[in-house]
């Protein structure tokens, strides 16, 4: 049964008078179910808790917080048909989308149990004292990685599931041995009290501390302020729009003791044609394109906002095709009434800066948005900045040089972004290797004939990029190198053999991968 409340902990409450309902994208209507936005007493009590909980969560082994987290795939996936009806009539994402996204969600934290049951995570180093060495002796040391304590993270719009109360930023901060407060997303409320009370229970047959885990709600920015100056917050999981997360990572630095913010915040992801692949297969490329801007009606953090080419009867076939393929495609629902208003608004930002609206599709529901294709050149969008930022949405800009030097000069002054991509032959990779260096300052991740709209939970990804597509650009959000967002390296000097951590005995009773005296060895 969904109430409303806030799950503080082990304990419901609901302490406010300010009320709101979630709303269903495809009709406007309002939800039937009415959510308590958490108080200042009840954000209070569940970081406190967390608090509490953080000593004996942080001294687990490794092995009990992954059972933890398989505990919690096992929970969700108990939820069944409820959890994903629930979601779609908070979304009106289809259900396919959100079985995959449920599935992904579960895959991630079987990912990290098998992170922590391997145990090298933790990176331990350690250099032997050398008592005789001259002028002077040379210490013990030996460091790991440790926990940082309570962190808030906020839920993700765009993903109910795999970016919200047991998405990523969840699963790391668990792992790493970090109590969580989460601050549902007001768009999926329901969604995100089943998925709360999953995370719950499985903490309960765990024997895991009162506090590991909570749940708050807020459809005003108080709430999620709030948790970000709360002296005992370590940290802060953000995805979201550059709006909001430069707010809170504002409010983080200028707290009396700063924290970090790891917040995503929007990309537009440029694509790059190069002149031998549109040669060669311009109409599988126009196809393909199409369809990675109209994915899931745009609402990807790696959408292709922007693809650039060069001018050439080639590039202008390819843009001819790429029009009518966009023209024949149908619109959808986006996620809240908010999002749909800044898309339109987007549009009429790109208008009134003079760039041409090359196609758009088709819709079928007045409160659908129709996919739209817009066309500039280097100079204006570089003298136009705002032709070139975000809209979130089945929306693209595409960019047109008059060569080799000025597409190279408008990667070099492109911000930061989550993804670039670069489509050519390997005659147009050789001789465009200068772009290759240029776009691997400019994003975390860089694909080759592929698109970006796809982004593989795994050891090696990074879903992060320079700013303003992030605020920190060492961290990435999806992927197992996600944990050490909530961790930090301590040394241990001088210690006696009873009171080290296992994973620093010298004996390594946990079977790890140590960098001992300059060398990785098991």
């Amino acid at each position: 049964m969904i109430t409303g409340e806030n799950l503080i902990g082990n304990e419901y409450s609901k302490l406010s008078s300010t009320t709101f309902r979630g709303t269903d994208p495809a009709t406007g209507q309002a939800l039937s179910t009415v959510f308590y936005e958490a108080s200042p007493a009840e954000i209070n009590a569940a970081v406190d808790k967390a608090q509490a909980a953080f000593w004996t969560y942080r001294k687990l082994s490794d092995a009990r917080r992954a059972l933890f987290l398989e505990a919690i795939a096992t929970e969700i996936l108990a939820l069944g048909d409820l959890l994903i009806q629930t979601a779609m009539s908070e979304s009106a994402l289809p259900e396919a989308r959100l079985i995959g996204e449920r599935g992904r969600t579960i895959g991630q934290l079987k990912l990290f149990a098998a992170l922590l049951r391997e145990g090298s995570w933790v990176g331990a180093r350690i250099d032997h004292a050398q008592p005789e060495r001259q002028p002077a002796p040379k210490p013990d040391l030996r460091q790991m990685q440790i926990a940082l304590g309570p962190v808030g993270i906020f839920g993700a719009s765009n993903f109910p599931l795999a970016f919200s109360v047991a998405g990523g930023d969840t699963a790391s901060a668990l792992a790493a041995g970090c109590p969580v407060v989460f601050k549902a997303h007001p768009a999926h409320p329901s969604t995100s009290e089943l998925v709360g009370k999953a995370i719950i229970s499985a903490a309960h047959q765990c024997g895991l501390p009162d506090g590991t885990f909570s749940l708050i709600h807020g459809a005003t920015t108080a709430v999620g302020m709030a948790l970000v100056q709360h002296p005992l917050i370590t940290a802060i999981g953000f995805t979201g729009s550059f709006r909001g997360g430069k707010a809170i990572y504002d409010a983080a630095v200028q707290r009396e003791i700063p924290i970090p913010v790891y917040a995503e915040m929007g990309s537009t992801n440029p694509v790059f044609l190069l002149p031998g692949a549109l040669r060669e297969r311009g109409s599988e490329l126009a196809k393909g394109l199409a369809g990675a801007i109209t994915l899931g009606v745009g609402q990807f953090c790696t959408n292709p906002g922007v693809f650039v080419h060069q001018r050439s009867p080639e590039s202008q076939l390819f843009t001819e095709q790429l029009a009518s393929t966009m023209r024949q495609l149908s619109g959808g629902f986006l996620l809240t009434e908010g999002i749909r208003q800044a898309y339109l608004n987007g549009l009429n930002t790109l208008t009134g800066a003079g760039a041409l609206l090359e196609a758009q599709g088709t819709t079928t529901s007045e409160r659908q948005v129709s996919p739209t294709l817009w066309q500039t050149d280097v100079p204006t969008a570089l003298a136009q900045p705002q032709l070139t930022e975000e809209v979130f949405g089945p929306s693209s800009m595409g960019i047109v040089a008059q060569d080799r030097a000025e597409m190279l000069h408008f990667a070099a002054s492109m911000t930061g972004h989550l993804t670039a991509t670069i489509h050519g032959t390997p005659a147009d990779l050789a001789e465009y290797a200068e772009l290759v260096d240029i776009l691997s300052i400019k994003v975390g991740r860089v694909i080759i004939n592929g698109f970006p709209t796809g982004v593989e939970v795994s050891h090696a990804m990074i879903h992060g990029g320079p700013y303003p597509a992030t605020t920190d650009s060492r961290s990435t959000s999806v992927g197992t190198a996600a944990i050490f967002r909530f961790t930090r390296p301590v040394c241990y000097q001088g210690f006696p053999a009873e009171l080290l951590p296992e994973a620093l005995q010298t004996d390594n009773p946990l079977n790890i991968w140590r960098l001992v005296d300059g060398e990785w060895v098991k």
